[in-house]
């Protein structure tokens, strides 16, 4: 993890649970973190933003997207492991609406560090832990069938090793479209 400001959607509801659950089981100190959430900015696509950002500078930006972003409705694929790594994820498709908002932010004029990875929205199940053969057998097993709507985005201020902090929440409140 590198410090810097992450854009992420918390996730919530019966799914939030589940996932917190298996982070409790599978990576206690990334379950004492920062809540379940789905990664949108920092890790992938996009790099972190400076830690000098402005608050107000990321709530202007960022309120006008959400204005004009409806939720969007989110499915988790199968977990993998990202290669070489002790690292365990539940994927996103890369495509779609959670793409186009994940554009806008990159686009939104606000300053990101260089991406280490392409865009991959993820929910995070382990990552401090290494894992034993039969611990990566269980994770690899498990399914989150539940969707789950994201309706906002936070930004976290992370400044290894102190905890990461919440500094913004923004809506997202786009009016809903009809599928054909």
């Amino acid at each position: 993890m590198k410090s810097g400001i992450f854009i992420v959607a918390e996730l919530t509801g019966a799914v939030r649970e589940r996932v917190l659950e298996i982070q409790r089981w599978a990576d206690p100190k990334l379950a004492g973190g920062t809540p379940p959430h789905i990664t949108l900015v920092g890790s992938s696509g996009v790099g972190p933003m400076p830690i000098g950002t402005p608050v107000e500078a990321l709530n202007e930006r960022l309120e006008a997207i959400g204005r004009t972003t409806a939720p969007i409705p989110v499915r988790f694929g199968a977990p993998h492991r990202f290669m070489q790594t002790d690292i365990i994820v539940l994927p996103i498709d890369p495509h779609g609406p959670l793409r186009t908002l994940h554009e806008r932010i990159a686009t939104s004029g606000l300053l990101f560090e260089r991406p280490r990875f392409s865009f991959s929205p993820h929910v995070t199940l382990s990552f401090y832990q290494t894992l034993t053969p039969e611990r990566e057998r269980r994770l690899l097993a498990l399914r989150v069938n539940d969707p789950v709507l994201v309706d906002r985005i936070q930004c976290y201020l992370t400044l290894e090793p102190q905890p990461a902090r919440r500094v913004l929440e923004v809506p997202l409140t786009g009016p809903i479209r009809e599928e054909a």
